[in-house]
């Protein structure tokens, strides 16, 4: 639906002229030169396809586990082109897409996930410690905000689910949630304080690629699959000007669902879109606060998020798209008129930033299940493992899926295998043209129950009895 232009958006078409229709954090000088091309037959013990962070994390596990072993990354493009270079990226203990999405799907599994969740959001802060990972990383917490009066209940559940877990979290009301963000929007929040924060996505894969090379792993980027055979045992895997016999093979594909065309029978690939101001003064800052610099979500269907950059942009995200056949780089998503609706949700969380200008705006794909977390689907009798579905909080939880995808793929009979997320697969999700048709219609819902209800809520509490969460969305 084409966006209206009218004197009430004039402001929000103005803020984009000079907007930069690419990834913030990949615009970037520091970024390293690609590696080249396989152009040879080679072997490894261990393939990974996919140099985002879940291929990098899989294979610093590996090589940290077993120096010995041969470990090569094949990219298709260039390192993090893909949803790594493009999140919001807060920061979470959670493994499963939230506290509240971790309680619904494994309930019996619950505790340990908390657990995990902690042990993991640990290791990940101890291995850009070990490897000297320079990633503007931040450790304000994750601040969640209830917009209007209706928010707070949902404000409320999650505290006492954050309490019995063991989080350093806080409930506040409007006056200490504006003392943190001074948005006129925000009635209540909740700030969990500890093992939270943002980080430069960008700039942390880069230094996970330095790690891993250091360790020895073998990179090739652009370098696509194009097809995979079973050898009984191994797999051979043909890329345009090469071939590979690996022992095993993990699939770090998510989005792109490359590998077999039967990924994509579980997953979606979903537009994320965000929006980058230019450099707040200090003056500007003054007028919001945010001196804590958290990460923060709010409560609404359609929820946007939003955080600071290390030079003070604010980021600004959380508005979906969904393109035919599992588009993963629609140019139709390289214009101002997909970005006009979130610029103006914008100026009514910071109204004080109404002349505020956008440096860049994109839009990232997110792997979209009806679990919204990480699941393993097996091809070639085990010898090739998908590890993907991730629906945001990846950067983190990205690190927890590798290693139980790893072990997976080697046999290694480690509790986590055996806990029902890693045995069991989300639901079926159907196929062209019918998921576009109903892709559409959800994603209008979305973008105007909150102001018109009626027949949108039917439709969204349907799509989430199907198994979809989507008020729970996003890339951070």
């Amino acid at each position: 639906m084409t966006y209206q232009a009218t004197s009430e958006h004039a402001q929000a078409r103005k803020a984009l002229l000079k907007t930069k229709f690419f990834p913030y954090w990949l615009d970037n000088a520091q970024a390293p030169d690609p590696e080249p091309a396989l152009k040879d037959s080679i072997s490894c013990d261990l393939l990974i396809v996919g140099a985002g962070f879940t291929g990098l994390w899989a294979a610093i596990h590996a090589k940290e586990q077993n120096p010995d072993r041969e470990v090569v990354i094949i990219e298709a493009q260039c390192i993090a082109i893909g949803a790594s270079g493009r999140p919001a990226a807060i920061l979470s203990t959670s493994v499963m897409h939230g506290l509240e999405n971790a309680a619904r799907l494994f309930p019996q599994d619950i505790d340990a996930l908390e657990e995990l969740g902690k042990e993991n959001l640990d290791g990940f802060r101890d291995t850009i410690e070990r490897y000297d990972i320079d990633c503007d990383i931040e450790w304000g917490g994750e601040l969640t905000v209830a917009v209007g009066e209706e928010g707070l209940d949902d404000i409320e559940k999650e505290y006492g689910l954050y309490k019995r877990y063991g989080h350093d979290a806080y409930l506040l009301d409007k006056d200490e949630v504006r003392e943190q963000m001074d948005s006129p929007l925000f009635n209540g929040g909740l700030w969990s304080k500890s093992r939270s924060g943002t980080v430069h996505p960008a700039k942390l894969a880069w230094g996970l690629k330095r790690a891993a090379m250091a360790l020895g792993v073998r990179i090739y980027e652009y370098t696509p699959l194009q097809s995979s055979e079973h050898l009984k045992p191994g797999v051979r895997v043909t890329t345009p000007e090469g071939t590979i016999n690996a022992n095993k093979v993990l699939l770090a594909t998510n989005a792109f669902a490359a590998g077999n065309k039967k990924i994509k029978t579980r997953v979606a690939a979903i537009r994320d879109r965000i929006v980058v101001t230019e450099p707040l003064t200090d003056e500007q800052m003054a007028t919001i606060g945010w001196k804590n610099r958290q990460g923060i979500y709010d409560t609404r269907t359609q929820l946007n998020y939003m955080r600071l950059t290390a030079d003070n942009r604010i980021l600004f995200g959380g508005r979906l798209g969904y393109f035919f056949n599992n588009d993963t780089d629609p140019k139709a998503d390289r214009s101002a008129e997909n970005f006009l609706p979130l610029v103006e949700n914008f100026y009514k969380t910071f109204p004080s930033l109404r002349d505020i200008r956008f440096s860049h705006a994109w839009s990232g794909p997110i792997g979209l299940t009806t679990r919204m977390a990480v699941h393993f689907q097996h091809y070639h009798d085990g010898d090739m493992i998908y590890a993907g579905g991730y629906s945001g909080f990846g950067v983190t939880a990205t690190r927890f899926g590798s290693r139980v995808g790893l072990a997976i793929l080697d046999g290694d009979d480690i509790p986590e295998t055996r806990m029902q997320f890693a045995t069991s697969l989300p639901g079926y999700i159907p196929p062209e043209p019918f998921r576009w048709f109903g892709a559409k219609i959800t994603m209008y819902a979305l973008d105007t129950v909150d102001a018109k209800g009626g027949w949108r809520k039917l439709w969204i509490s349907m799509v989430e009895k199907m198994g979809f969460p989507i008020t729970q969305n996003e890339l951070g």
